[in-house]
């Protein structure tokens, strides 16, 4: 078997004509899709771009695995402590590549910089090649391109059966695609749900990548509405609705020029004759917010719009221009591929096989799943039936409501949160969690759930530290409601103002102390 599994990042399936976008961002990806098996039911289990691949590739959730965050204990896996081998268990067959290399046979390739972004070498573990393309995940799809066209045509058409995975990057905030390449898109509507009355709401929220401040500054720690000269399509604020086109242009640009660069592979496969015969994975680590919550270009929350990805198979026995609506984590890739290979799936993976669904249409979807982002929020979600449960423990300074649900069928882009309506359906989601939850701390092996890891090292990475400069430009653009809020929510960020308190405190008792005695 041959694959090509090519992950894009930060791809909403939402704007994708395969999957009923009015703008044709994608028509290589959907020829591909019509040719094979498209699912509109898929989820990352954790959000967002680290904990995601390392579900991937560990097969593991990361309340398991350890990592759920972009920083702290919860940046890295869990160690395996005094039962590790001479080797790990992702290098002997435990991560997803690992397992083709040993157990299928197949020759792994790796064309990312990804591990390198976030210090997650554990992601490399089972590719017998590597090829870092450099950018440190900024680069654009011109130059990673040449270099799997390379690989293509030196490599595809030997008779070894191998893995070729590719990391795209031209989705992700900011928007790089170059400025020879125009805009298809500017004689073209925006999304018919994007309206002046849906910018006037979310002018009123607040929050980083609200439409306020679409710029994280790290080193200043705070978030502003800054742009770059660089990146001329990333606008640093929404104000009317010609921003909110430089907005949506600029990311489906991105897609399209990804799409044309997945072409070229595509038809160097095909002239190397091995088109026919490869197995095509078309999937992204997370989606994007565009607007849902009101956020937009950004990937940090546990909702549908971060969580969401697009799963796109075709090759050899598997049917034709079919669509699968179950419910799916990503992390069911790996036993799907073992299933394939009709190989046994390793006994420490969280996933289950959708092989079926590829072959034989079956229906092997979920009852429900639950989605996790620790990253910039910290919130665990429940996915059912047509309804979305988000229980927030760390509202990243959004100012979410502790419970959030969903209609995803009436209400698919998360603008009217029915919770206080729904109690029943709340109830029903809090008990799926629960149960989730026991499962998966009596699989863990430790006692560590890392979420309240994150908690209790003072929050989401990028969140921790970010808030008294965000004061700050909140009251300087006359926004300073919002600042009591949010320090009553987030007194963490103030442990100066806490420790003045409890003095205060200490002195109000020694004061009715000393006055008792008289």
């Amino acid at each position: 078997m041959k694959i090509l599994i090519l992950d894009l990042d930060s791809t909403n399936p939402e704007h994708l004509g395969c999957y009923g976008y009015h703008r044709q961002t994608s028509p290589n990806i959907d020829r591909i899709a019509g040719e094979g098996v498209r699912f509109t039911n898929y989820y990352t289990s954790d959000a967002p771009c680290a904990p995601s691949r390392t579900a991937l590739m560990s097969g593991q959730f990361g309340i398991r695995n350890g990592l759920v965050g972009h920083g702290g204990t919860a940046g890295d896996m869990k160690l395996e402590g005094p039962g590790r081998e001479f080797a790990t268990r992702l290098s002997r067959g435990g991560s997803l590549p690992s397992y083709l290399q040993h157990i299928g046979g197949l020759r792994t390739v790796l064309i990312s910089p990804f591990a390198y972004r976030h210090s997650a070498f554990a992601f490399y573990a089972g590719f017998n090649e590597i090829y870092d393309t450099g950018g440190f995940g900024m680069e654009s799809a011109d130059r990673v391109a040449p270099v799997a066209l390379d690989w293509i045509r030196r490599n595809a058409a030997s008779q070894e059966n191998w893995l070729l995975y590719i990391n795209f990057w031209d989705p992700h905030t900011p928007y790089r695609t170059p400025r020879g390449f125009g805009n298809p898109f500017e004689n073209e509507p925006l999304p018919e749900w994007l309206s002046e009355e849906v910018l006037e709401r979310h002018l009123q929220k607040v929050g980083p990548h609200s439409v306020h401040e679409l710029n994280i500054d790290h080193v200043e720690m705070t978030y502003n509405n800054k742009t770059e000269p660089g990146y001329p399509r990333n606008p640093g604020e929404i104000k009317n609705m010609d921003d909110m086109r430089t907005m949506i242009d600029g990311y489906d640009t991105g897609i399209r020029y990804m799409d044309e660069h997945i072409g070229l592979l595509l038809a160097s496969l095909e002239e190397q004759g091995v088109l026919d015969e490869l197995l095509i994975v078309i999937t992204a680590d997370h989606g994007e917010n565009m607007g849902h919550l009101g956020i937009y270009g950004e990937h940090s929350t546990a909702n549908q719009g971060t969580c969401r990805l697009p799963m796109i198979v075709r090759g050899p026995g598997i049917r034709r221009g079919e669509v699968d609506k179950g419910l799916h984590y990503h992390l069911d890739l790996a036993p799907t591929l073992a299933e394939l290979l009709d190989a046994q799936p390793m006994p420490e993976w969280d996933g289950a096989s959708y092989a079926k669904t590829l072959t034989e249409g079956a229906d092997t979807g979920r009852e429900y799943l639950v989605l996790s982002q620790c990253a910039h929020v910290a919130q665990r979600s429940v996915r059912f039936g047509d309804w979305l449960y988000i229980r927030t423990y760390h509202d990243g300074f959004h100012l979410f409501d502790r419970e959030m649900l969903y209609n995803l069928r009436e209400d698919p882009y998360e603008q009217h949160n029915v919770a206080a309506k729904h109690r029943d359906i709340c109830r029903e989601a809090v008990y799926r969690l629960t149960e989730w939850h026991d499962d998966m701390m009596l699989r863990s092996g430790d006692d560590a759930d890392p979420l309240w890891t994150v908690l209790k090292e003072g929050g989401p990475a990028h969140a921790k530290g970010y808030l008294r400069g965000y004061i700050q430009r909140l009251e300087e653009t006359g926004r300073g409601r919002h600042a009591a809020e949010l320090k009553r929510r987030h007194p963490e960020e103030f442990p100066e103002e806490i420790q003045a308190a409890k003095l205060e405190f200490a002195k109000k008792i020694r004061s009715k102390m000393f006055a008792r005695r008289r």
